[in-house]
């Protein structure tokens, strides 16, 4: 259902657009995570780690998918936010098309290059063969990919963050009956649990093009604008995604690109590999909350500029910082009390020396301060749905570079070993927020709309 973010009680409504948006990530992230888990089980611990190694490019792939349809995002929330329905349709319609062709471009990229992109990962021979085939047959599925992910970004645009749960549900459950389907029943291996996730996806994303579109042909436009033709593709909403969406990408790329330090976690064996893999697991799902809060700050943001009410946009930004102040305290008593019987969904629970000692280690040094990360993510969110993206991009820029960095200066320079990777992980939050705080305190991010642009 659209819903205007422009009235109300900021906190109420942020938690209930938000609450969605968490939990409809949280079934996005078990496509991945019901990979590893079934072929940990039923494959063996170097399946595992052939999954995990393939990672850092997946999330990339993610990465890409996602920042660009931000830029759909803001530009859909803003122009929603101004009434300006005519001009946000024919926005829906060029980043559909525009995104659409882009995914069938990495799709071919992707699959021609999966075995020299883990070759540049350092990634241990004994996975390369399983490693390539899980990478191949996930780039196939790209184009549905960027698909849905443009399609979840217009319809949070509009304040409906439940329609995608709805549809990740379903793909989530589908994905796990393909999972156990190929992998036990007809002994697939990594391959099957790749051709699960490619099938859900697609699903997923031709059920919510359907429906977008026959949402669209019903919401009627702005009078003055009754019976003028609906351009299909428009140059100047091109323009405007991509003044948010290439630094988005740019940004969510360094995160992937932070991740790279896969290689440098591959350098410590494949046993810590594996041990990594099953922690960032978790971890990815710990960050849902702050994340998807901060993607309803920039939605808010957007409608609320739209509209005028700047004021508004700072009662949601205290709104919104206290939300994943509580979260985050939530998240990390949660791992501390529970970590052994999370890692053990992926790994031998008796193994507390190897891979589950890592992923101990890792988990219960970074949760500590999942805090900075919410004081990361929400102001960059507002400056993103603010348009204020060289702000929003050396923010994310200080956080990441210095994140990978120091993982690499401790690992070196000090005794800590495979430690460093993990500490490392807060010391970048910590930097990047200190950066956009002190963006947001200035006010300039209030001159920065991209729908006027």
């Amino acid at each position: 259902m659209v819903k205007n973010l422009t009235e109300g009680r900021p906190l109420n409504l942020l938690f209930f657009f938000a609450l969605p948006m968490v939990a409809g990530n949280l079934f996005q992230q078990l496509y991945n995570m019901v990979d590893t888990a079934v072929v940990g089980k039923f494959v063996g611990e170097d399946a595992v780690a052939a999954v995990g190694s393939s990672f850092p490019i997946v999330f990339l792939s993610v990465a890409v998918a996602s920042g660009l349809s931000m830029g759909c995002t803001v530009v859909v929330s803003q122009l929603f936010g101004a009434g300006r329905i005519h001009e946000m349709k024919t926005t829906i319609s060029t980043a559909i098309i525009s995104l659409g062709v882009l995914g069938l471009l990495i799709m071919g990229l992707g699959t021609l290059l999966a075995g020299p992109l883990l070759q540049l990962l350092g990634t241990d021979p004994d996975i390369m063969a399983d490693s390539r085939t899980y990478l191949q047959i996930y780039f196939g599925g790209a184009v549905f990919l960027f698909l849905y992910n443009t399609l979840n970004g217009i319809y949070n645009a509009q304040g409906d963050s439940k329609t995608p749960l709805i549809f990740l549900m379903i793909s989530s459950l589908t994905n796990i009956v393909l999972d156990l389907l190929f992998v036990i029943r007809f002994g697939m291996g990594v391959a099957g649990v790749a051709w699960a996730t490619l099938i859900a996806q697609g699903l997923c994303a031709v059920a919510s093009l359907l429906v977008l579109l026959r949402r669209m042909r019903r919401m009627p436009c702005e009078p003055e604008k009754q019976g003028v033709k609906l351009p299909l593709f428009h140059m100047v909403a091109v323009k405007r995604i991509a003044q948010i969406g290439l630094p988005s990408m740019l940004q969510q790329s360094l995160v992937s690109l932070s991740m790279m330090m896969q290689g440098l976690v591959n350098s410590f064996g494949k046993v810590l590999v594996a041990g990594y893999t099953a922690a960032t697991k978790i971890d990815s799902l710990a960050m849902l909350p702050n994340m998807n809060i901060s993607n309803a700050m920039s939605s808010f943001t957007a409608q609320n500029i739209g509209a005028g009410k700047y004021e508004r946009v700072k009662e949601g930004l205290k709104a919104c910082l206290l939300m994943v102040a509580v979260f985050s305290l939530l998240i990390t008593v949660i791992i501390f009390l529970f970590g052994n019987q999370l890692l053990s969904l992926f790994l031998d629970p008796g193994d507390a020396s190897g891979a589950m000692g890592y992923g101990l280690a890792y988990m219960h040094t970074v949760s500590l301060f999942y805090i900075l990360m919410g004081l990361l993510f929400v102001p960059n969110g507002m400056l993103r749905g603010a348009g204020d993206m060289a702000a929003f991009t050396f923010s994310s820029m200080a956080n990441l570079f210095s994140r990978v960095g120091i993982a690499y200066a401790l690992v070196h320079l000090t005794p800590l070993g495979a430690n460093a990777i993990w500490w490392s992980i807060p010391a970048g939050w910590l930097i990047g927020a200190a950066v956009s705080l002190l963006r947001v305190k200035s006010g300039k991010w209030m001159r920065k709309a991209v729908a006027d642009r």
